[in-house]
C-alpha cells in the first residue's frame, strides 16, 4: 500500500523584502517570515517525517556579529519541536528584558530568527541514515559572505560517486558520501572561483579594498556558478538557498523531475515544492504562482532584482514526476485534485469488468485516506456509465413499446454502484516498534472497518493509490477486509504496476521487494523459464562493467514474456490471505500505462512503471539494482 513509500521532501524559501519595521508594524510581529516559513513547512507535513530544519540570514548585521542560524531535529514532531524550543528561547528573552518587542533592532540583535531570509526542510531518508549530520539545511561557512552557502533540496543524485571523485580530482577531501554534501561541496567550489575570479578582476582594475568589498557583494553571479557546479549533475532535482549576502536561489532540473514553484510581490519573494501552500499561507490566487521552468534557476538578489535563467539547457521533453500527482503532493491544489479525480474514473471499467457488471451487489470504498479523491472520479465515471445504459434500454424500449412501469423501476433503481467508508484508519496508533512480527501485529489494526455494510453476497472494491511491496496487503489489508466475508474483494490501484526503482527522490529502490517484481520471478519459474533471470544478470553485469554508458534497461526482459493481466493474476494469488477461514476471491488491478498518460497528460515521468528513464544515471540504476538482487545485495545501487 503506498503508506509504504517514502515521499520525496519538502522546501520552504521565505526572503522579506521590506525592513522588518514594516511587517511589525503591518502584521503586528518582525517575526512574520518566521511564522510564514512555519506555516509553509507544516502545509507540506506529508513531505517528510525524518527530520526538520530551518535556517536563517540577518541583513546587514554589523562586521563581528553571527548572521546566519539553523536549527535542525530529527525527533518525533521535529518541525513542532523545532519552532516550540524556538519561540521558547524569544519569549524568555522578553521575560528577561533582553528583548523589547516594540523595538525592532533589539530582537534582531537578540534573537537569532528576527532576519530577513529563511530556508525550511523537511526529510524523508532515502540516503545517509537518519542522523541530525544529514539534515538539511546544510552550511558552508566562511568569513566572506559571498563565500557563505547554505542548501536544502528535494533530490537524488545518481552519480554521486562520480560527483565525489571531480571533487578529489580538483584537490578536494569530501568527508560525506551523500549527494547533499557532494553538491555542497561542488557548489562551494564554484562559488569561491566566482569570488576570487571577480576579487583578482577588481583588484587588478585599481578598485580599493572597500570598493572591492561593496562590488563582490552586489556582483556575484549565481547563475554563472550554477552553470559551472552543475555540467555533470545526473539525477532528479529541486534546490534552494542562499549565500551570506543575502542572494537567494530555486533550480530545478533540465528534465522537470522535482516540482518547484515560486512567488514574488512588494512585500515578499517564497518558493516551495508545492504550489496550494503558497496560495493558502500567502493568500494569492493560482495565476500569481510560477512554476520553476525546467534547467533553469531563479535568483534573487539582496536589493530585491529577481531573474530567472537557463543554467542548463531543458530537456526537450519533460520528465516530470506522475508519483507527485497520483500521491505525493495534498490534492487541495485544483489541478492535482482533478488529476486524480481522472485517475479513478479511468479505472470505472475495469472495476465493472472485475465484477462481471454486477454494480448492484458491490461496494465501493477506498483505503487509504490518499486515495479518496480517485474514489470520487471512480463513483462519478461508473454513475455516468449507469446512466448512459439506462437512459440507451429506456429508449430501446420505447422504440419497441415495451416501456413499463416495471422496467423503468428497474433500470432506474437497481445495479447502481453503492459507496461506503469501510476502512477508517486509527491516527493514534503508529508503527513504530521495531521487531518486524510485532510490526505485522500491530498493523492489523491500524485500521477499523464498518461491520454490517457488506453481505456475503457482495463485492467489495476499494481503490488505493499505489501497491509497492503488497506486504500491507498480504499481511493486514486483506485480512483486516476479509472478516467482513465478501463474495470477492477488489483492490484497485491508481497507479500502474511499480516495476522498477526510483533514483530521483523517491525510496522504492530494491528491486526485489516489489511485488510485480516477486510475481514475474515466480511466473518465470513456475513457466521454466528461469534462464532468462540469469541472462538479465549477464547483460546487466556487462553494461555496468562497459566503459561504454548503457541506455538500455536490461531488466525488462523479466517482464517481457508475460501480459500485464498475467501478472496482475499472479500478483492477487500471492497477496491472497490462505490461512484464513474466509473463502472468498481476491483480485488486484492495476491503472493502465495508457490511461495513466490520459489522466497526467502533462507529468510523463513513468520510469518505475515503464523502465524508461530520463537521465543516463537511471539505466545504471536499475541494471545494478538487478546485480543487488541476483547477487543477494541489500541496499541501494545507487
Amino acid at each position: 500500500m503506498s503508506e509504504l513509500i517514502k515521499h520525496e521532501c519538502g522546501i520552504a524559501q521565505v526572503r522579506l523584502k521590506k525592513p522588518l519595521e514594516y511587517y511589525a508594524e503591518k502584521y503586528g510581529s518582525p517575526l512574520y517570515g518566521f511564522f510564514k516559513l512555519f506555516l509553509l513547512m507544516e502545509k507540506q507535513r506529508n513531505r517528510g517525517q525524518d527530520g526538520a530544519g530551518v535556517a536563517s540570514i540577518k541583513f546587514d548585521m554589523p562586521a563581528g556579529e553571527p548572521y546566519m542560524f539553523r536549527e535542525r531535529s530529527v525527533k518525533t514532531n521535529a518541525l513542532d519541536k523545532i519552532f516550540k524550543d524556538t519561540l521558547k528561547v524569544y519569549n524568555k528573552l522578553i521575560r528577561n528584558g533582553d528583548v523589547h518587542p516594540e523595538f525592532v533592532p533589539s530582537i534582531k540583535e537578540k534573537f537569532d530568527f528576527c532576519a530577513e531570509y529563511f530556508m525550511g526542510h523537511l526529510r524523508y531518508g532515502t540516503s545517509g541514515g537518519y542522523s541530525l549530520s544529514v539534515c538539511h539545511p546544510f552550511f558552508r561557512r566562511s568569513s566572506w559572505p559571498t563565500k557563505n552557502l547554505m542548501l536544502a533540496g528535494n533530490f537524488n543524485m545518481t552519480n554521486t560517486k562520480e560527483l565525489n571523485e571531480s571533487l578529489i580530482s580538483m584537490g578536494q577531501h569530501p568527508i560525506f558520501a551523500t549527494d547533499t554534501q557532494a553538491l555542497l561541496e561542488k557548489v562551494g567550489f564554484h562559488l569561491d572561483e566566482a569570488h576570487d575570479n571577480l576579487y583578482r578582476y577588481l583588484r587588478d582594475d585599481g578598485y580599493s579594498a572597500d570598493e572591492i568589498s561593496s562590488r563582490i557583494l552586489t556582483d556575484i553571479d549565481l547563475t554563472k556558478v550554477f552553470r559551472r557546479a552543475a555540467e555533470h549533475w545526473d539525477g532528479g532535482y529541486t534546490l534552494i538557498g542562499a549565500i551570506g549576502n543575502g542572494d537567494c536561489f530555486i533550480l530545478r532540473d533540465p528534465k522537470g523531475i522535482r516540482p518547484a514553484f515560486y512567488f514574488e510581490d512588494d512585500e515578499v519573494f517564497a518558493s516551495a515544492s508545492e504550489r496550494a501552500p503558497l496560495m493558502t499561507i500567502f493568500g494569492k490566487g493560482i495565476d500569481d504562482i510560477n512554476e520553476v521552468k525546467p534547467g533553469h534557476v531563479v535568483v534573487l538578489k539582496k536589493d530585491g532584482s529577481l531573474t530567472e535563467e537557463v543554467f542548463r539547457e531543458p530537456s526537450k521533453e519533460r520528465s516530470q514526476c506522475s508519483f507527485e500527482r497520483i500521491y505525493f503532493s495534498r490534492g487541495n491544489d485544483a489541478s492535482i485534485y482533478k488529476e486524480r479525480k481522472a485517475l479513478g474514473a479511468c479505472l470505472a471499467e475495469q472495476i465493472t469488468e472485475s465484477v462481471s457488471g454486477d454494480l448492484g451487489n458491490t461496494v465501493i470504498s477506498f483505503i487509504p485516506n490518499t486515495s479518496e479523491i480517485a474514489y470520487f472520479g471512480v463513483l462519478e465515471r461508473l454513475r455516468i456509465n449507469r446512466r448512459k445504459v439506462v437512459k440507451q434500454r429506456i429508449m430501446e424500449a420505447q422504440e419497441k413499446g415495451d416501456l413499463s412501469d416495471e422496467l423503468l423501476d428497474e433500470l432506474i433503481m437497481k445495479n447502481w454502484p453503492r459507496d461506503e467508508k469501510i476502512a477508517h484508519k486509527d491516527q493514534k496508533l503508529r508503527t513504530f516498534i521495531s521487531s518486524e512480527n510485532s510490526r505485522n501485529d500491530l498493523a492489523t489494526h491500524v485500521y477499523d472497518v464498518t461491520y454490517g455494510l457488506v453481505k456475503e453476497t457482495d463485492n467489495l472494491v476499494c481503490i488505493d493509490d499505489s501497491i509497492v511491496r503488497g506486504t500491507t496487503l498480504r499481511k493486514s489489508i486483506l485480512r483486516i477486509l476479509s472478516s467482513l466475508n465478501p463474495k470477492k474483494i477488489v483492490i484497485a490501484s491508481t497507479a500502474p504496476q511499480i516495476r522498477y526503482p526510483d533514483c530521483y527522490g523517491i525510496d522504492m529502490s530494491e528491486l526485489g521487494k516489489f511485488i510485480a517484481f516477486e510475481a514475474a520471478i515466480e511466473l518465470l519459474k513456475d513457466r521454466g523459464q528461469s534462464n532468462v533471470i540469469k541472462e538479465v544478470y549477464q547483460k546487466c553485469v556487462e553494461s555496468v562493467e562497459s566503459d561504454t554508458p548503457c541506455s538500455e534497461n536490461f531488466v525488462k526482459g523479466i517482464y517481457a514474456p508475460f501480459t500485464d493481466v498475467e501478472i496482475s493474476k499472479k500478483i492477487s494469488e500471492i497477496v491472497h490471505p490462505s490461512d484464513l477461514d474466509w473463502e472468498g476471491e481476491t483480485e488486484v488491478t492495476y491503472q493502465t500505462i495508457e490511461n495513466l498518460r490520459v489522466a497526467l497528460p502533462e507529468h510523463t515521468g513513468d520510469w518505475y512503471f515503464t523502465g524508461d528513464y530520463p537521465t543516463p544515471g537511471g539505466f545504471q540504476v536499475v541494471n545494478r539494482a538487478f546485480i543487488n538482487y541476483y547477487e543477494k545485495s541489500k541496499g541501494r545501487a545507487y
